[in-house]
């Protein structure tokens, strides 16, 4: 197959005994390395009201870290649109690709990321739940970053004051539903599917390609897949590391936020559950493996997809677990290190 592009997505897990203010700084640790390995990009999520996570406000994170990196490409995984004004966002992202150039990415989604409650207390207004017009705020935050709002519109000079022009932002739609497609092909957008979410997207992924129509962002289909994926030196312990996130996402289908369980924890909670912790979760994806059985994992996913990129979410008990996972899958792929490009360049 051609030659895959890997990414991350990190969603600042917390793990149990942890600050929040810790998670952020593990966050920041893994861009650097991701950056010094060779990975083509690094998301950053959105979710509100704690838990597990720790990483509310991509828009303010996206800043630090890419003032910490030095080549890789940085953004949201993604900007939750529907809780924002779109000129503000369009304000925020053009400042940073106004300091950072043409490493931002302003991926852009439809879910709350958070409970119902949380919603509520998101809006400014909340006399009435906040209408679902979602495909009007993504045309008029578009309209602000390619200058297209009509000449007599009433905010259309506010497009030529955003201040990081001439630099823009590159706008991603996420999606784990065949309705983000749709639109993402309508509108000629670049498309990153969340298999995390929901593992039986590849139906989805060819609605995107077939109904791609061309713009002048983009002339075909560009899509990414994203994948949970932890890589360990033997089977038997990546399948360990990875029964503190089993335990977590078993407890928030409950309704039960909790702090990323340490492992041998969660392996005694899926065991009253039930579950095997050594062998595949039923209800949701998980590449799990030595590095080799991750990487032939990653590319069959790719496969299945259609996608030339595959965006790597891993959440551990262990930030030295997390950190050596990605390590791991970038050996396994032969990824390029920033020092290797830079040197190879100067010969």
């Amino acid at each position: 197959m051609p030659e895959l592009r890997l990414s991350v997505l990190d969603q600042s897990p917390r793990a149990e005994g942890a600050t929040g203010a810790q998670a952020l700084r593990n966050t920041l640790e893994l861009a650097r390395l991701a950056d010094a390995l060779g990975y083509h990009r690094f998301w950053v999520a959105e979710h509100h009201g704690g838990g597990s996570v720790a990483g509310p406000a991509p828009e303010i994170l996206i800043g630090p870290i890419a003032s910490a990196t030095e080549r890789i490409r940085v953004g949201s995984g993604g900007v939750m649109l529907p809780h924002y004004s779109p000129f503000k966002v369009a304000e925020q992202f053009s400042v940073l690709a106004g300091l950072f150039g043409p490493r931002i990415d302003l991926g852009i989604g439809r879910a709350s990321g958070t409970d119902p409650m949380t919603t509520y207390a998101l809006q400014r207004d909340r006399r009435q739940a906040a209408p679902d017009d979602f495909p009007e705020q993504l045309a008029e935050l578009l309209a602000y970053l390619d200058d297209r709002l009509p000449p007599d519109h009433p905010f259309a000079r506010l497009a030529r004051a955003l201040p990081g022009l001439p630099e823009k932002p590159e706008p991603w739609l996420l999606g784990s539903s065949p309705q983000s497609a749709v639109w993402a092909a309508e509108i000629g957008l670049p498309y990153a599917f969340a298999d995390f979410i929901n593992p039986r997207g590849a139906s989805i992924a060819e609605t995107y390609r077939s109904g791609f129509m061309t713009s002048e962002r983009l002339a075909t289909p560009e899509q990414a897949v994203a994948v949970w994926a932890i890589a360990a030196d033997d089977e038997e312990e990546a399948y360990r590391i990875a029964a503190s996130s089993r335990m977590t996402f078993t407890l928030l289908r409950q309704g039960r936020l909790i702090l990323v369980p340490p492992p041998d924890k969660a392996i005694r909670f899926l065991r009253d559950q039930g579950e095997d912790p050594f062998a595949p979760a039923r209800s949701r994806r998980a590449i799990l493996g030595t590095p080799d059985q991750v990487r032939a994992g990653i590319e069959d996913v790719a496969r299945e997809y259609g996608a030339g990129e595959v965006i790597v979410v891993a959440i551990t008990y262990a930030h030295e677990a997390r950190m050596r996972s990605y390590e791991l899958i970038a050996e396994a792929f032969g990824l390029t290190s920033a020092s290797s490009a830079s040197a190879n360049t100067s010969v």
